[in-house]
């Protein structure tokens, strides 16, 4: 077989609980233990037969899949054999996610920071953002699924502050019967780019008063006691998918991970779990030598990870904490539902390689929207989550967790125009004060009116033209052509 057909290996996957350690078959929706109510992580019994093959062996068929004709393997199932081995190529769902750019910062952008550093472009994602990689891998199990147990029907359901509704609702509308997509929307706290997605992509779309925190509940007490699928990162299908952020950067990187920096805002922690376990599995696999170092990124209105983790380990009690306006929307969860699996691979992390492995850093709001439009004034089309992340690595530098010599790659989440809302408050003032943003005015932009409304009465249209030109010219300061 070529590297580059359709794998011939198959797995044996099994839900593991990060509470009490028991294991159910993976054939059956399930996204907490009914023993103790702990999340999931999903393991492959069969993960040892890939040892049977050294790393440059797997580093082989990777890099030669990357030339594949083979839809199911374009996309995120390049890595097929790390994420959901039991799958057939008819299951694989692919709508263009993952494989987005790595892009280096602008030289002036890196010059201001004082190190290297780059943008994963997420937000370069099919319905732009990174949720589509854990969606892939979701509904591609959703049709496994289906097909196995001949369901004539299924709804899916998520709660959102918006990337995940989106996501959710254009698979959902790809796939098409027997699936069918419903979304639950915190009222008010998403923003209107992001509203649309669902309702375009013709999912129902049903808001609630509160916040994220509360809509999970809501949907969480769904999942428990009807037959719905829940595609909320509760649902370990999902991080599954996710872990094809950390198979990407290690390609890109050359399979070198050494100097590496990642930082990853946590909002509910799925996506640091899901890069974490990605990175772990590579190392196990002898794919990389060495791990990279990961910083998880918070806003102080919604940091209950990085509370615990700056308290000193003898005193560390996780606490939920009740959240305030963030311009991360995506982020602003109190009570992340991948905790566990975060505090899980953490201790893996850090037990593979040392205490600088794994950290988490609070930055401000101010300090997040500060460095969305600076990087955005640099040619990137980071998100909030973005700017969040270039803020904590600014923070880090700061406080000394990272070395110049180190180089740093930043997790944009989302696209940029996903959150024009937060850049027009930006430019003209007007954020609510329980943000605490106030704009730079370096930073600040708005458009200038070249003419008065009624410059062009009583003019031909070549003289308006000329009239135009003229004041441009000198708004600009040009120099007219002296031959």
């Amino acid at each position: 077989m070529h590297a580059t057909d359709f794998p011939s290996y198959r797995g044996r996957m099994e839900y593991v609980c990060l509470g009490c350690g028991a294991r159910y078959p993976h054939d059956s929706l399930l996204y907490a233990c009914p023993e103790c109510g702990e999340v999931f992580l999903l393991e492959n019994l069969d993960f040892a037969r890939l040892g049977e093959h050294d790393g440059a062996y797997w580093r082989g068929v990777f890099d030669a899949r990357a030339a594949s004709r083979v839809t199911a393997l374009r996309g995120i199932f390049r890595y097929y054999e790390l994420l959901a081995p039991m799958l057939e190529e008819q299951d694989i769902v692919y709508l263009g996610e993952g494989i987005t750019p790595i892009v280096e910062a602008a030289p002036a952008l890196r010059d201001s920071v004082g190190l290297p550093f780059a943008y994963k472009n997420d937000g370069q994602n099919p319905s732009a953002s990174f949720k589509d990689r854990g969606m892939a891998c979701a509904f591609s199990y959703l049709k496994w699924l289906c097909r196995r147990h001949r369901w004539d029907e299924a709804l899916t359901i998520c709660a959102s502050t918006g990337d995940t509704s989106a996501a959710a609702a254009l698979y959902a509308a790809y796939v098409g019967p027997p699936l069918k997509s419903a979304v639950l929307l915190p009222k008010g706290k998403v923003t209107p780019q992001q509203l649309s997605q669902p309702l375009g992509s013709g999912a129902t779309v049903l808001e609630l008063p509160g916040v994220f925190d509360d809509c999970m509940k809501v949907v969480e007490h769904l999942a428990e006691r009807y037959n719905v699928a829940l595609l909320n990162s509760k649902n370990s299908w999902r991080i599954l998918g996710q872990e094809s952020w950390a198979y990407e950067t290690a390609q890109w990187h050359g399979w070198d991970m050494a100097g590496l920096c990642v930082f990853v805002p946590i909002g509910n922690a799925g996506n640091i779990t899901a890069i974490m376990s990605g990175f772990l599995k590579l190392l196990d696999l002898g794919v990389i030598t060495a791990l990279p170092r990961v910083f998880g990124v918070q806003s102080e209105h919604a940091d209950p990870v990085y509370r615990y983790y700056a308290a000193p380990v003898s005193e560390r009690r996780w606490k939920p904490v009740a959240v305030q306006a963030s311009v991360a929307q995506a982020a602003m969860i109190g009570n992340p539902v991948s905790f566990p699996r975060v505090k899980t691979l953490a201790e893996r992390f850090i037990r593979r390689a040392d205490e600088r492995a794994f950290q988490v850093i609070q930055v401000t709001e101010q300090q997040t929207m500060d460095a969305m439009i600076q990087a955005n004034r640099h040619g990137h089309i980071a998100c909030t989550q973005g700017g969040e992340c270039l803020a904590g690595l600014v923070k880090a530098k700061a406080l000394g967790l990272i070395d110049s010599h180190e180089h740093a790659l930043l997790d944009a989440t989302a696209h940029s125009l996903k959150f024009a809302g937060f850049q027009d408050m930006y430019f003209t003032d007007s954020f609510p004060p329980e943000y605490g943003v106030k704009p730079d005015k370096n930073l600040a932009n708005s458009p200038q009116e070249l003419l008065p409304e009624d410059a062009r009465a009583g003019k031909s249209d070549a003289e308006y033209a000329e009239a135009a030109a003229t004041a441009l010219a000198k708004r600009l300061n040009l120099k007219a052509r002296t031959s």
